[in-house]
């Protein structure tokens, strides 16, 4: 659960000001649709408070109701009509809420009840997005079922994929591919899913998308391939994934960087032995005209030193 509060930020705002406002009934009745009181949400309702009243960030009533999962409340607000594409001050609407908090049966009730799904947060996350970040693979399945499209970015580039990409999130992954999401699709940087998913070092979720066909050589704007990434964050076991599965061992990147390179920089004997076992190539020069062994020896590391001397001596 702590994860998903840290996330919340995107539409949360300043936890006192859920309940700021100018009228002390409106206040009210989002501090009863908060906690699900159905009785003082109806009692206010009647007196004529505005069943859509605001507060300072424009979290409405439905929104509180959401955040509190519940059916109930959100059902009574909805019948006295309140706006089920309200926005927040952030863009975020009671359907990103339900997503942010996991709330199934409350994101298919709002979907029931005209809730749009393309509406977008400040940072360009629709509800998808913020769902496949969750690894909420059956609230995905319901937004793909109602038309959501796979391939829409944020405002960085990234789409529901390369966020499940990035938290490692194999099942949603799987699904999203059955509906078409494009494994090639770039963010602004470049990267393709694999990559993302490479960079963290999430083994199961680069193995599916290896299966599905990713380009495994697919390099970003940098020229930086999945195989450099992962031996630049020092991810073994995914290195050695990609490996495996044939990825160019001395690619190099926009400086002529080579994955040997990255592991003689980040000092990582495990990733030296992995790649030289596997026929790195140490005699490749990078744009300023050095070799893994002058990375090694500008980083005093004795033991990547010396594991590179011993594989040019044994050939």
């Amino acid at each position: 659960m702590k994860k998903r509060i840290s996330a919340l930020v995107i539409c949360a705002g300043i936890a006192m000001q859920a309940y700021a406002g100018d009228l002390e009934q409106e206040r009210e009745l989002r501090i009863a649709a908060s906690i699900g009181d159905v009785k003082t949400i109806t009692s206010l309702l009647d007196r004529g408070v505005d069943v859509n009243s605001a507060n300072s960030i424009g979290k409405t009533p439905l929104m509180l109701a959401i955040e509190s999962d519940s059916l109930e409340a959100t059902a009574a607000l909805l019948s006295r009509g309140a706006d089920v594409n309200a926005t927040t001050e952030a863009g975020c609407t009671a359907l990103t809420f339900a997503a942010e908090n996991g709330h199934n049966a409350l994101s298919a009730y709002l979907l029931e009840r005209g809730a749009d799904l393309t509406t977008r947060t400040r940072a360009g996350w629709d509800a998808m997005t913020i769902a496949a970040r969750y690894g909420l693979t059956d609230m995905v399945e319901q937004f793909l079922y109602k038309g959501a499209n796979p391939n829409l970015g944020d405002r960085d580039g990234r789409t529901a994929l390369m966020h499940a990409a990035e938290k490692g999130h194999a099942e949603t992954i799987e699904l999203l591919l059955k509906f078409e999401a494009d494994l090639e699709k770039r963010d602004k940087q470049g990267s393709t899913a694999l990559i993302i998913a490479a960079d963290k070092g999430h083994g199961e979720a680069t193995e599916l998308l290896l299966q599905r066909g990713a380009n495994i050589n697919a390099d970003d704007f940098d020229g930086a391939t999945a195989l450099i990434w992962a031996v630049g964050q020092g991810n073994l076991d995914t290195a050695e994934l990609l490996l495996r599965y044939g990825a160019d061992i001395d690619h190099q990147d926009r400086d002529g960087v080579t994955a040997l390179m990255e592991a003689a920089s980040v000092r990582s004997v495990e990733l030296i032995k992995l790649l030289l076992e596997n026929g790195a190539n140490q005699a490749i020069r990078n744009r300023k005209g050095h070799t893994a062994m002058d990375i090694a020896k500008r980083k005093r590391n004795r033991k990547v030193i010396t594991l590179l001397s011993d594989a040019v001596s044994t050939r």
